[in-house]
Order: C-alpha cells, then sequence, then structure tokens
C-alpha cells in the first residue's frame, strides 16, 4: 500500500512505525479539505455503526400503534447470531446445573388432549381437580400459566377452586394494550369479568408476558409496566426488588442429560384425589407451576436453539427467569456511557491500524489480532457472567473495517500524491524507471557509497564566466535554465543520472544506480545529442548566440557512487578517479579544438564504435598515463571517420605516410578545425607519442 514516507513521529513511535498525535495532526493538516471532510464522515458512521448496531434510538410506529426501533439491515439479525452464539458457549460451558427442585412444572400434555378431547382451551375441569389435589400437597406457592379469556362451561368449576385454595397463588393476567398483537378487547373484557368472580385473598393476578424478538427468540425479560400486576416469575420468588430488570434470559443446560432442569410432571397425575398420597413428596415446599407443554403452541426458540435443535414452552421461559430471581442472577447490560466509550475505542483503533507504517507480514498480524480480539471479547464478557446482548460485535467489526478503509484510502491518496511528489523530484535527477525502482526500494539509496564501474559525463560551456558579466542577470538566469533544462532531458532520455550542476556544467553519469548493459550506447547517444541541441540552441535568438561552444567530456572507470553528506542532507553523487577524467576530457576539448572527447575506455565499451573519428593520444593534466581519445563526428560521412581511424593505427605503428593522407582529409574539411588541429599534434609529437596538456 502507498503509505506517507514517514509520519513524522519521533522515538519510540518512529522506531516501532506508529504515528504519533503530532503526527497525525500533521499528516492531516496536508489532506485536502474535501477528502479530510469525507473522511470524517465515514469515521462518524463508523462510530455510528459501532453503537447502533443492534437498533437505532429512532422510533418508528406502525398502523396499529406499535412502537418499535429503527434497525440497520442485516446488521440486527447477525448481532442476534452473535449474541446467541456466546449465550450458547457459555449456557454448555458455565451454566450447567443439577435439576432444580424449588420449581415443579405441572403441565398439559398432549396426551392430556387427547383424554379431555379438548385442545384450546385447555381443560378446565381437569385444571380445578389438579389445583385442589395440589393445595392440599402444601406447595410454597402455585402460579398458573393461562389466560382464562374465552368461556367455558366448567368455568364456574375452576372458580370454585380457586376460591378454596389456601396456597397462595397467582393467576395469569394479560391486558389489550400491552399485548395487542395477542388478546381482542372481548377477550380481556371476559378475562377481567373471570377474575372478578375470585373473591379469595389467596389468589391474585400475575402479568404474563414471554417478549420473544422478531425471529421468534425468546432473549430478553419483558417490559413490566407499573399498572399492571406483578410479572409471574417476580410473583413467584415472593421479592419485588427487580421488577424492573430488563437484561437478558440466563438460560442454563441440565448437568446430566438424562434430567430436564425442571421435573416436569403432567397434570393428569393431579387430576384425581387419589393422587395426593403418593405425589406429596415432589410438591411440599416447591413452586409449582401449571400451564402448556405443547409442540404447536406458546413454543419458543432460545439462543440455544441454534446448537441444541430445540424450543422452549412459555411456561419454561417463565420457570427460567423464576430461578435468576431467585439466584440474584440478574447481571445489568453494559450502559450508554460503555457503548459509546468501546465504539469509539473500536473506530479509533481501525483508523490507526492503517496509519501504522510497519512491514506486511506485521501489520497482518496486527489486524488478525485486533479482529480476533474485538469478535471475541464479547464471548468472554458472557463467559465472566456480563449481559452483552446490546453489545455491538458484529457492529464493532463493521465500524472497525469502515474507519480502516476510509482512513487508509486518504492514507493511500496521501502516499500516492508524497509518491508523486517524490517521483517527480528523483524524476529531475534520474531516469523515470530508475525513479520508481528506488521509490519501491529506497535501499537503493543508501547512505553507504559503492565502488562502479560507471561512464563519466562533464560539460561545460566555453567563455560562461566572462558572458555572464556582460548581459544582464535576469537574461543570464533565463538562457542558461532554458539550457540547463534541455540538457538534462538529453540525459534523463538516454537513462542517465545526473550529478549535479556547477554552474554552466552539467555532471552525469550511466551505470548507478541501475546498470544496463547498453549504458555505453546511451551514454553515446546523450553525447551527440548534446552536440546538436547546443548548435541549435544558439540560433534561437541573439542572446542564446553569445553562449560559447559547449565542450564534453565522457569516460568510463570505477568510481565510489552512493549518498554522501549526512542523514541531514545527502546527495547522491559519484567520487573517484573516473569522474576527474571526465572532467579533464571536458577541458582538453580547449585545446583540441574539439567539442566532445570520450575516451578509449569508454569507446571500447560502446557498440557502435563507428561515429568516432580518432583525436590521438593525449596526456591529461596531473596523470602520468597518457589515453587515447575519440571525437563523436556524426558530419563526415562514414567511410571517411573509418579512413581516418585506420590512417591513425598506421601511423602509429610508424608509417610516417599516413600523416599525410591524414592531412589531405583536413585540406578538403577546411572548416574542421579539430581536424586540422589533430594533423598537427601527430606531426608535432610523431609515431606512438602522445600530446601532453600541461593545463585542466
Amino acid at each position: 500500500m502507498d503509505k506517507p514516507l514517514k509520519w513524522g513521529a519521533t522515538g519510540v513511535a518512529a522506531a516501532s512505525g506508529l504515528p504519533s498525535l503530532a503526527s497525525v495532526r500533521a499528516d492531516l493538516a496536508r489532506v485536502p479539505l474535501a477528502r479530510r471532510v469525507a473522511t470524517i464522515v465515514f469515521i462518524v458512521i463508523a462510530i455510528l455503526i459501532a453503537r447502533f448496531s443492534w437498533q437505532t434510538p429512532i422510533t418508528l410506529i406502525n398502523a396499529e400503534g406499535v412502537k418499535s426501533n429503527l434497525t440497520l439491515p442485516l446488521f440486527q439479525d447477525a448481532e442476534r447470531g452473535l449474541y446467541d452464539m456466546r449465550a450458547a458457549v457459555a449456557t454448555l460451558l458455565k451454566r450447567t446445573v443439577p435439576q432444580d427442585k424449588r420449581i415443579l412444572l405441572v403441565t398439559f400434555t398432549p396426551d392430556t388432549q387427547f383424554k379431555t378431547k379438548e385442545r384450546s382451551p385447555l381443560d378446565r375441569t381437569t385444571l380445578a381437580r389438579a389445583l385442589t389435589t395440589l393445595d392440599s400437597m402444601q406447595p410454597r406457592t402455585i402460579g398458573i400459566d393461562i389466560l382464562f379469556d374465552q368461556p367455558q362451561p366448567d368455568d364456574q368449576l375452576l372458580i370454585d377452586a380457586l376460591n378454596a385454595m389456601r396456597t397462595p397463588t397467582w393467576v395469569g393476567y394479560a391486558t389489550v394494550r400491552h399485548n395487542p398483537e395477542d388478546m381482542s378487547p372481548w377477550q380481556q373484557e371476559y378475562l377481567d369479568h373471570f377474575l372478578s368472580r375470585i373473591t379469595n385473598p389467596n389468589v391474585r393476578k400475575a402479568s404474563l408476558k414471554v417478549s420473544a424478538d422478531g425471529d421468534n427468540v425468546a432473549r430478553s425479560w419483558p417490559e413490566q409496566p407499573a399498572d399492571l400486576p406483578p410479572f409471574l416469575p417476580v410473583a413467584l420468588s415472593g421479592r419485588k426488588a427487580p421488577v424492573d430488570y430488563l437484561g437478558s434470559i440466563q438460560f442454563q443446560a441440565p448437568k446430566n442429560e438424562e434430567y430436564e432442569i425442571f421435573e416436569n410432571l403432567p397434570i393428569d397425575l393431579f387430576a384425581e384425589p387419589g393422587a395426593a398420597a403418593f405425589m406429596a413428596s415432589h410438591v411440599r415446599g416447591r413452586i409449582v407451576l401449571l400451564g402448556g407443554d405443547l409442540p404447536d403452541s406458546d413454543q419458543f426458540e432460545t439462543p440455544l436453539t441454534r446448537a441444541t435443535g430445540l424450543t422452549s414452552a412459555g411456561l419454561k421461559v417463565h420457570a427460567t427467569m423464576l430461578t435468576q430471581v431467585l439466584d440474584g442472577r440478574l447481571p445489568e447490560r453494559v450502559g450508554d456511557f460503555g457503548l459509546w466509550t468501546l465504539a469509539l475505542f473500536v473506530v479509533l483503533a481501525g483508523a490507526f491500524t492503517s496509519m501504522v507504517d510497519v512491514r506486511p507480514v506485521t501489520l497482518s498480524a496486527l489486524i488478525v489480532g485486533q479482529l480476533l480480539f474485538f469478535g471475541g471479547a464479547p464471548f468472554l464478557f458472557e463467559l465472566r457472567g456480563i449481559d452483552t446482548q446490546g453489545m455491538p460485535a458484529f457492529g464493532w467489526l463493521a465500524g472497525w473495517l469502515l474507519a480502516y478503509l476510509a482512513t487508509e484510502a486518504t492514507v493511500k491518496a496521501m502516499g500516492s500524491e508524497e509518491k508523486r511528489f517524490a517521483q517527480s523530484a528523483l524524476g529531475r535527477y534520474l531516469p523515470p524507471d530508475i525513479a520508481a525502482m528506488i521509490l519501491r526500494d529506497p535501499s537503493r539509496l543508501s547512505l553507504s557509497g559503492e565502488r562502479l564501474p560507471i561512464f563519466t559525463l562533464f560539460t561545460d560551456i566555453q567563455g560562461f564566466t566572462s558572458l555572464s558579466h556582460t548581459i544582464p542577470p535576469e537574461k543570464t538566469a533565463s538562457i542558461l535554465n532554458a539550457y540547463l533544462d534541455g540538457m538534462s532531458d538529453i540525459v534523463l532520455k538516454h537513462g542517465g543520472t545526473i550529478d549535479k550542476f556547477v554552474g554552466d556544467a552539467v555532471v552525469a553519469f550511466w551505470g548507478a544506480p541501475i546498470a544496463r548493459e547498453d549504458d555505453g550506447d546511451r551514454a553515446l547517444a546523450a553525447v551527440v545529442e548534446m552536440m546538436e541541441f547546443t548548435n541549435k540552441f544558439g540560433t534561437e535568438s541573439p542572446e542564446r548566440a553569445m553562449l560559447g561552444r559547449t565542450r564534453i567530456g565522457l569516460h568510463y572507470g570505477e568510481a565510489i557512487v552512493g549518498n554522501f553528506g549526512g542523514e541531514g542532507r545527502i546527495q547522491y553523487t559519484a567520487l573517484g578517479d573516473a569522474m576527474n577524467c571526465a572532467a579533464r576530457l571536458e577541458g582538453a576539448n580547449k585545446y583540441l579544438k574539439s567539442t566532445a572527447l570520450v575516451s578509449d575506455e569508454a569507446r571500447s565499451r560502446i557498440e557502435d564504435q563507428s561515429l568516432f573519428r580518432p583525436m590521438g593520444r593525449i596526456t591529461l593534466s596531473g596523470r602520468p598515463t597518457p589515453i587515447v581519445v575519440w571525437e563523436p563526428a556524426p558530419h563526415l560521412p562514414e567511410d571517411e571517420r573509418m579512413r581516418l581511424t585506420q590512417l591513425w593505427r598506421q601511423f602509429e605503428t610508424g608509417d610516417r605516410s599516413a600523416l599525410q593522407d591524414i592531412e589531405a582529409i583536413a585540406v578538403i574539411h577546411d572548416n574542421d578545425i579539430a581536424l586540422s588541429a589533430f594533423a598537427c599534434r601527430l606531426r608535432e609529437a610523431g609515431p606512438g607519442k602522445s600530446f601532453e596538456l600541461r593545463e585542466k
């Protein structure tokens, strides 16, 4: 990914690749306003998702007047599924219990319906007889999880049984106002009429409600409005403290799979008075819950259903809530402050992770570790007994991802911008392909130098210093800038590296930081194009015509190439004798009357040598060993260049007659000063001798 080259961090943060707050502020200040605003908007959206993935604070009211909170598509289903997984894991690992001896379920079963020939409402004669029998067995209290909202012929029998109860008994109650989807006005009217006929003070009303979510999964305690009687599980417990509890239902699993958590006996066993003699031990002192356990009625999925495939009757759900009250297992959910704090932390973690400048392997490990932590933390909380319903685990992951991607896009844009800037800056000195390679692998521009064989080039304008004193400075600057731009473009066009500009001089080389097999040919092509460019440059305006002749020197040899100057101020350059030799070759043009001199070391490594004509053997100032030099001569026909080379080689072997032929060619080209000077040097020095230069 394209990261900023540096985040401005210092100390430990910089060493670890972590962004500091100061570096983040500095980097954000460089981001365009529109992108900054867009990133902030996405971060805010990520925070809202991480906070409200269960449900938003926006309330909707349907045609029936039922209120509900707006939810994000797919998010609530994902959160419910993850919560069910957490609750199931916690139940199977931490909430296994033996059979609860405090509670007894007495239920209508399909067999009861078959015997009584009544499916709905449940047979009230059987219920009346069972209540009378149970009352005689001295239970602690009795709860009836049934609504008597429809008239039956045997209603009076049930009312008489209830009026005769000595055991504290709670009869189920509900209203249309709080259960509009389950009751009609006429049903409530009959229910109120039925209960008004019960005058026994031991029999009281208790509200019934299993609050299932939209997917029919019972996860939470229902609301317990103040205008309703006490909630049945609360009433049966004898405690009033948890009347406002709205947390999750903590389902349990049996330790022994052969026994259910609650002993469940069919109501048929208690429909006969004679049952009291042998069933009393199952009832005495226990809380008895009466209701239906029917596969086609009042069945709910629970968080365990995904793991076990089993549903639970509403009666058993009420029994589970009753055990929570009895055990005091009523953990509160994380409050608004905690949820906002966690959402902010998760989103900022995603945003800052995208800014970390570390190796891909380390970054991948960091990302995976965070996702595992944010996805796994809710499981750990649930295992520790914390109510994690409402804790947006999926929202955390989605918020983290959105924050990461939004910030990553900004970081990448910043990195691309910096990369373009860096490539543009490098492009002033390096060819585009080499600049791109350096950006991919900055180690190629390390501070350490290395000894490399390179082609070195020096150029200079004859008499430029004197000229600069005769024309205005602004004109000088304009002419020089145009000249150097043209020369630089030529170097870069042919794959060279610009070392430096020294006034009007251009210093360049080929072979570093990247070496190519055809570096010599590239360097020669640059020399020839420079010769053409400088000739044309002087014809474009009178001021440019005042420029002197450009002299060029090209050599091949070893140099130490690298970044020099220290961490704070460095320059990529080449040092060594190869550079000095190229500079002296450039200066030698003044004495040889030539335009460009190429050493034999450079020429021998150039594939196409037909472009050269010999300039003889010379001894450069400060160098003890003579060298052979050549000049590119594109203005001469190729056969004449080859003829001159052959004649010079003959002369070098002692054939003085070859000099006459060289002089004859020079006469033909009487305007070629360099060729005439070449013939004069040969006559003066003699075969195998060198022309010694006493000045640089």
